[in-house]
């Protein structure tokens, strides 16, 4: 299917363009928060409500979603390994009627609006609510009881078993090898956050497991051997794909360590939820990290200025984008403010190794709140982006794409390399510079794999300028540009 979609300008192009930057929406399942939102929406339904919200994000100029595929030891997926989600059907193990996969409707569905799909993952998390959760007789707290410690409401997978370990990487597995998603994403619910005056019930297994290691680095241990492996999971069974992290904002408070945040937060990744998040990224096992700064600009215990300029200083050459709070919209004066979000993104784009953001959440950006959501699709992502390509999955290129056929102001372009893309781009220049992709415009792309059409009286902004055309590869390497004459 070819599809092409354009973002036009109030303003002349960029002198700077910013051809590349990740723009992603967290699409969240668990609790019907996002999508589906509610359990006893019809198969036809649900797919129009996801349709619904990935236009909607097109047309603000998002590249990405992230979609939690597995929010409790369950599955928006046909599986092997895990009942269907409850958030689905409304009971857990319970097919959709008329029945079809909504994950391969997902990717399909975004792939063909050019954008990524990030499968979305909750490691440990297996009974929402022991209370009010449909639980199946196919559910591993059934088939595994041992595997499973309760702490608050909620039942957890034990993150000290070996067993657990290699389930998880099972599911991932199967996800990577079954559908053609672009990443697997995990965001900050390692170990639980703490509850007061209760400890995590893992005494036991420490017991068993512990080595003579304290139980904080015990514990810090067993979420590093989960990353490790699952990294090498990802990377054996489908090399293409992504591994991301999206953690709670802060690692450590300076007052805990020298290396730490100006910051005061009550509980951190490293202390609190035992998710080391530098060593995993120094040991390269993630592509990519974003940090949730859900906090506002100036904030006493948690300044979102102060946490971005530290996520920034700590990147070990991975990639980092930042969490924005986009959701806490109108709570309080700060978020009432119509410039938070504008500048929060200005000066995160202020800082070269940041590449991009993610909002929190989907459903937010209904309501346009704070009339964002026309800030982002008239302003900061008028112009169409890349997701940030990675080096170190593929640096190749791909083939310069031919000129095939010209008439009556329509351009054939044609793919002449071996290497599936997934796209055309047309870009547009200043008369006078050189022709490649750091000094032109993105300014259009065209979902095609081998061949396509470029209507240039469509192509927007051209106001005398050359325009170009590239091929775009999966891992959004651009080839060399040839001009259209």
């Amino acid at each position: 299917m070819l599809l092409v979609f354009c973002l036009f300008a109030l303003n002349a192009v960029s002198q700077n363009p910013r051809n590349y930057e990740f723009r992603g929406v967290w699409v969240a399942s668990v609790d019907n928060i996002d999508w589906p939102s509610s359990k006893n929406l019809s198969v036809e339904a649900q797919k129009a409500e996801f349709i619904k919200l990935l236009d909607m994000h097109q047309q603000n100029g998002m590249n990405a979603v992230i979609v939690q595929i597995r929010p409790a030891g369950d599955a928006l997926y046909p599986s092997q390994l895990e009942p269907w989600s409850e958030f689905l059907t409304g009971k857990q193990g319970q097919p959709p009627i008329p029945y079809y996969d909504p994950l391969a409707f997902m990717i399909k569905e975004t792939h063909i609006r050019g954008m990524e799909f990030h499968a979305w993952l909750n490691p440990y998390r297996a009974v929402f609510n022991m209370q009010k959760s449909s639980v199946a007789p196919t559910h591993l707290t059934k088939l595994h009881p041992e595997w499973f410690l309760v702490y608050g409401d909620k039942k957890y997978f034990n993150p000290a078993l070996p067993e657990v370990r290699q389930h998880t990487a099972r599911v991932v597995k199967d996800i990577v090898t079954r559908y053609d998603i672009d990443a697997i994403h995990m965001d900050d619910y390692f170990y639980p956050y703490r509850i007061t005056g209760k400890e995590f019930p893992d005494q036991q297994s420490f017991a068993k497991y512990g080595k003579g290691m304290d139980k904080e680095n015990w514990r810090r241990s067993n979420c590093d051997s989960i990353i490790k492996l699952l990294y090498q999971t990802i990377r054996t069974a489908n090399p293409r794909v992504k591994f991301g992290i999206s953690p709670f904002g802060v690692w450590r408070n300076k007052s805990q360590d020298p290396m730490g945040s100006e910051t005061k937060a009550g509980q951190t990744n490293y202390d609190d939820l035992y998710a080391d998040i530098l060593l995993w990224m120094d040991k390269g096992w993630i592509d990519y990290v974003v940090p949730q700064l859900y906090w506002e600009r100036g904030h006493k215990l948690a300044d979102y200025d102060v946490l971005l300029k530290w996520w920034n200083e700590h990147t070990y050459g991975k990639q980092v984008y930042i969490g924005l709070g986009i959701y806490r919209a109108g709570t309080n004066p700060a978020w009432k403010n119509l410039n938070q979000i504008p500048e929060q993104l200005t000066a995160l784009r202020n800082i070269p190794t940041t590449q991009g953001a993610i909002y929190f959440s989907s459903k937010t950006f209904e309501k346009n709140p704070n009339g964002w959501s026309d800030s982002l699709r008239n302003h900061y992502y008028y112009y169409p982006a890349l997701v940030p390509a990675m080096s170190w999955i593929d640096a190749i290129a791909p083939e310069q794409p031919s000129i095939l056929k010209q008439a009556n102001g329509m351009i054939q372009v044609s793919n002449t390399g071996k290497e599936t893309i997934k796209a055309f781009g047309v870009f547009t220049l200043e008369n006078g510079k050189p022709i490649s992709a750091t000094n032109a415009q993105l300014v259009q792309l065209i979902v095609a794999e081998k061949a396509a059409i470029i209507d240039l009286s469509k192509v927007p902004d051209i106001n005398g300028r050359r325009i170009c055309v590239a091929s775009i590869d999966r891992n959004n390497n651009v080839s060399q540009l040839i001009e259209l004459k």
